[in-house]
This record gives structure tokens, sequence and C-alpha cells, in this order.
């Protein structure tokens, strides 16, 4: 381990676990309790189960660049999502062109051949030649919302006018309703982007949008949108799956994955980059998603961050090390997994990625990264602190090498930046890649090693220990960067929040953990369990959500072994209390999977000016085999006042996740 190694590894301990300065503190720690990481939890955004375009991202019209195509699901094409339409007898046809496209990162549009516009009757009114969309399962609207349309035209020959209907369908043969409509003159012989604003009459959970061209004629179409102007702040992302992030007050969010790092085991052409995923939407590259669909860009590293922002998240963005997934070809279903990799005489191209993006990130609007940031409209720095390099590869003798050059090189040019590591899939002591990464971690003074595992739901139960014997004299810290049970019931949730209260317990090696894959939508799924369900309608929170949100909105810097415990207690009780010295807050979580109550007692003594009264939220069900979804949600958090002294004695419900907040002096 190198000097440098050293410092950083030391530096990232001290940020995580260090007290907060006399300024900040509210309330002193008292003797006893143990210093633990700051933001223990946090969120993993990975596109998977059309997490975002689809979902998070709130674009409201699929395929509005006509850039899906069959590497991505078989059938695919530049019309996929769209139909052709000529009402009143119009006649036409629809060419896909790839000729002077709006960028080369876009290169895909439609053209459309006009031959007639014909009223069938007179009195009808609609005619016209052109396209429809149906959105992602439908578009939702609401009447009085405004949404924003946008579309680039490219006019050939004499000008036209094109109407742009958003509609209810009436089924075959009859004209949709109207919801609202609108008409653009378009002349322009060049690409052009046009605007309206649409106001739906009514609300419709099934709307679709028409672009009608009303004269005889060619016109070139490509990148059409529609996006409610109610966002998340403003920015692009879909209110209410925003605010159940927000809901889990995560400290940090790891992002964009996840296998979609390093594509998926589909070659080193469908690896995320992230420069391609910035500026202007219409300027950046949409690729194959990992999970079989397209991704956009539409959510791309500008509102990963902005959102990060917003949430006062740290980010932790995710980069390639020249090394494929071994999934390549079907191999997590081989003995024998295969890596494909960059020839280390071009790494540099991979290293300079992580260079560019923390010069993008953090540079002032003179560098040449940091001045596109600025260009897009946010000119001060993100303060970006987490990299991290891999994900979950398998550890071989070529991804050792790999990772070493970038970690270096990284290192020498931005020392303050937490590089953070990978410990392959299936992070258990006696796996080799998981071995085989800690054993890079010790050499190279690695600040932070990601692990990751899925397990049935005894595993969590019967391994709270399982940090209790992790070195205290490690430098490395550990990040669980993916873990989740394997199913979705009450039961799951409490044996991860068992596990969890272990964790809290270990807070001085655990630095991170976030659950993982955070959305699914339905009949979209890619992955089961996932953390937060929902469709174009409802957004479901399941059982593990909330256990996460009673952790993640109760952080604290302190930890206390002997505050709280439960008599007579076995696995399937847990307790823990931790202190939060900004805002003069301890928390006691107290968690019971029996099925009968449970007596926990409860000492304060070495903690002064609590009240009488305090609140406590449970989260609790009638069996350990109760779920939320889109049918029933039996599960969710209540709050009950509770009479508080300075040793009681508190009964605990069974099947239940409980914490009490105190404000202390």
């Amino acid at each position: 381990m190198t000097f440098k190694n050293m410092v950083q590894a030391a530096a990232v301990t001290a940020m995580l676990t260090a007290p907060l300065s006399a300024q900040a503190q509210k309330v002193k720690a008292p003797a006893g309790g143990k210093q633990i990481s700051k933001e223990l939890i946090g969120i993993f955004f990975e596109d998977i189960s059309y997490s975002a375009d689809g979902g998070l991202y709130a674009e409201l019209v699929e395929n509005g660049s006509f850039e899906y195509n069959p590497t991505e699901k078989d059938g695919w094409g530049p019309g996929t999502a769209w139909k052709m339409i000529r009402p009143g007898h119009s006649l036409g046809n629809l060419e896909v062109r790839m000729d002077n496209p709006i960028h080369p990162y876009n290169p895909t549009y439609m053209r459309l051949h006009t031959e007639r516009v014909k009223e069938y009757y007179d009195y009808t009114g609609w005619k016209g030649f052109g396209l429809e969309n149906g959105g992602f399962d439908g578009i939702s609207v609401k009447a009085g919302a405004k949404y924003d349309f946008s579309v680039f035209f490219r006019n050939i020959g004499d000008a036209k006018q094109v109407r742009v209907v958003l509609g209810i369908p009436q089924g075959w043969g009859k004209d949709p309703k109207v919801l609202a409509e609108t008409t653009l003159d378009v002349s322009d012989k060049a690409w052009k982007k046009y605007e309206a604003v649409l106001t739906p009459s009514e609300d419709c959970t099934n709307a679709i949008l028409q672009l009608l061209v009303q004269n005889a004629g060619d016109l070139d179409v490509d990148v059409v949108s529609l996006m409610p102007e109610d966002t998340y702040k403003g920015h692009g992302l879909r209110k209410d799956l925003a605010e159940a992030l927000e809901g889990l007050q995560p400290k940090f969010m790891r992002f964009p994955g996840g296998c979609v790092v390093h594509g998926g085991g589909d070659g080193f052409w469908n690896t995320y980059r992230w420069k391609t995923t910035i500026g202007p939407k219409e300027q950046r590259r949409g690729m194959k998603n990992t999970w079989g669909y397209h991704q956009s860009m539409g959510l791309g590293y500008y509102e990963y961050f902005q959102f990060c922002e917003d949430l006062g998240m740290e980010p932790l963005p995710i980069l390639p090390c020249g090394v494929s997934c071994q999934g390549t070809n079907g191999g997590w279903n081989m003995k024998t997994q295969a890596q494909d990799v960059v020839p280390m005489s071009e790494m540099d191209e991979w290293v300079n990625e992580a260079l560019d993006l923390i010069e993008w990130a953090n540079g002032d609007v003179n560098t040449t990264w940091g001045k596109k940031r600025a260009e897009q409209g946010h000119p001060k720095p993100f303060n970006l602190k987490y990299l991290g390099i891999g994900n979950e590869e398998k550890i071989t003798k070529e991804f050792e090498e790999r990772f070493k050059y970038m970690y270096n090189k990284i290192l020498a040019k931005y020392p303050n930046i937490v590089i953070v590591g990978t410990a392959g899939p299936g992070s258990h002591k006696g796996n080799p890649d998981f071995d085989n990464g800690w054993r890079i971690a010790e050499e190279t003074g690695l600040p932070i090693l990601d692990e990751h595992y899925y397990e049935p739901r005894d595993y969590f139960l019967n391994n709270q220990a399982n940090y209790d014997n992790y070195p205290r004299d490690r430098k490395t810290k550990v990040y669980l960067g993916e873990y989740a049970a394997k199913d979705k019931k009450l039961a799951d949730a409490l044996y991860e929040g068992l596990y969890l209260l272990g964790v809290e317990r270990n807070g001085d090696v655990v630095a991170m953990t976030s659950y993982a894959p955070l959305f699914a939508k339905k009949n979209h799924y890619s992955w089961n369990p996932d953390l937060i369900y929902f469709d174009n309608e409802k957004v479901i929170l399941t059982c593990s959500y909330y256990v996460q949100q009673m952790f993640g909105t109760t952080p604290g810097d302190y930890y206390y072994g002997d505050v709280a415990k439960f008599e007579g207690g076995d696995k399937f009780q847990g307790t823990s209390a931790v202190l939060n010295t900004e805002k003069g807050e301890l928390y006691i979580k107290l968690i019971n999977a029996a099925a009968e109550a449970k007596t926990a007692t409860i000492d304060l003594s070495k903690f002064k000016g609590f009240p009488s009264k305090a609140m406590m939220t449970t989260i609790s069900g009638s069996s350990l085999e109760v779920e939320n979804n889109f049918d029933a949600q039996p599960v969710a958090p209540s709050d009950k006042e509770i009479k508080i002294s300075k040793k009681m004695t508190l009964e605990v419900a069974p099947f239940s996740a409980n914490v009490i907040r105190l404000k202390v002096k």
C-alpha cells in the first residue's frame, strides 16, 4: 500500500465516522457509544424493469426518437409503439431514414410522405396522414394539468400544417375524443424544434397522441415528446416515484447500475458511456438496455446528479473498468464464466472517462468538462466525493490488472475522490471472487469495497452477526451495495430489518448499504422482488420499503448496544439505539418477528433531558406472509405516543418493526 493509498483510506474513515464539529452538534455523545457511519442507508438506481423510460423519467411518448431496433428485442424496429393513421381516406406512407439526422447519436427518423388529404365526410373535420403513439401502456393525463409537447420537423417542399391531438380512443373506425389539440405551421427546410402546451379537458389513463399532416408532400419527424410540467422540482422526473424515494431520506444514490454499467454481456459496443448521456436530449445516444429494452438516456448523468442534489444525496456513479460482464453469451449459466477485456494499451481511454467525469462534476466553468456542465444549466460544481470502478465483475487476473491501473491513475490526479471497488458477485467469505476482491482492497488501500448478495429470507435471519467478526483494524470499509431477501412478504422485510440492526451495530465497519432493485413496473418485471412497484397511476410501497424508511429516517453517528434488549429474546428479536448528535435525537429500534408479543427493557440512564412522552412508529402485519401489492396494501407505518421513563419496559407487538424517536440534551 502506497502512502497516498493509506492517506485516502484514513480520510474516508474520518469522513464517514468522525464526530460532527462542535458547531454542528446539538448534543454531546455520552460515554459508551461507538462512532458509526452517518451514511448507512442509501439507494441504488438501475434501469431495470422499466425503471427509467416509462418510470422515473416522466416522458410519456414511447420510442419518440424512432431508435428501437431488433438488437434490443425481437420484432422491434423504428415503428415500434407507433402506428400509421390516415383518417378521412387520406393516403400516404412511412419511410424510415438515417441520412442527415439531427445528430449522429440520434440517427433514425421517420419521413411522412402524404399523398392525399381528404375528409371522409365534410362535417367530421378529421383528416390527415400521420402517426399515433399510445405511450408506455397508455398515456395517463389529468384534467387541467399542462403537458409540454415538442417535436423536431424538417419540411420538404411547400409549407405544411400538422395537427397535434391528445385524445381518447373510441374504437375501430371512430375518431378519438379530443382532450387537447394544437396546429403547427412547418416551413423550415432544416431540422427545427416545435413546441406547444397541451391541457387535457378531462382525466384519462389510456390517451393517445396523434400527429396528422394536413397537406400533401414530405415531412421528416423525430424526437417526439410529451412531458408533464408538474415533475419533481421541475426537473423531468415523475413526481410520485421521486417522492417515494424522498420518503426514504437516502444519504447517497448509486447509479446507473448494476449490470447496466458494462453492457450486461452484449460486448463493449453496448457499454454505458456517461458522455453520451448529457447535453441536449436530441443529442444523446440511446442504447440497448441490459434487461431487454431501450434506454433513451432522457434520464442521463446530468439528471442523476441533479436528482442527488434535489434529495440531498451524495452521488455515487459507477464506471466500467475495461472488463465485460461475465454473463456474456449466457455465461451466468456456465461453470466457466468468460470475460472480454480491453487491451492494456487502450486502457487510458477508460481512465480518461473517469478523470473527465470528475472534472465535469467538480470542475469550474473554465475547465473543458466543467464548461459543459455549466452549459447544461449547472454552473456550480456538484461536489462529487465518491466514484465506483467496476460492478460485481468476476475477479480475474485481467480484472485485477485493469482495476489497479485505473485506481492508481485516478488517485494520482484526484487523491480526495473516494474510490469504491467490487467484491464480485455472490460476496460471501470462501467465494474466490470475494476473497480476491478483499485481497486487492488490502493491497491497494481501497477505501470502500462493494459487496452484493441476494439470499432467501432465512439467510438474513440466521446471519445477523455477519459483520461482527470483520477486522476492526482494516482500512477498507464495506458498502453493501446490493442485497435483498428473495420475496416481498412481511417476513422478508422483518428479517432484512434484523440484519440491518446488525449492520448498524457494525457501522464502524459497514459504511453504506442500498437495497436492490429499487423499481419495477407492472407487467415489465425483469427481477423480483423490488422495493417499489408501480404502474402509470399507482405506486406500491412494499413491506421492505417501510423497513428501509425506518432506518433511513433515523440515522445516527453513535451506536449504543446497552440501551435496549428483549427479555429472553432469540434470533427473532433485535434492538439498536443510535444517537444523532446534529439533531439531538436518540432512535431506539425494536424488531419482533415472532408470533407473540415480547417484552423489551430500555435504560436511558446515560442520556439527559429526554421527554416524558415520545412517538413510536410501528410497521406490523397480521402474519409473516402478508404483502403489499396492487390489490391490497395491508402493511403501513402507524404512530402512537408512549410514556418514557429512565428505566422502562415495553411490550413489542408480534410481527413488527418499531422505532422510538426521543429528543435528548
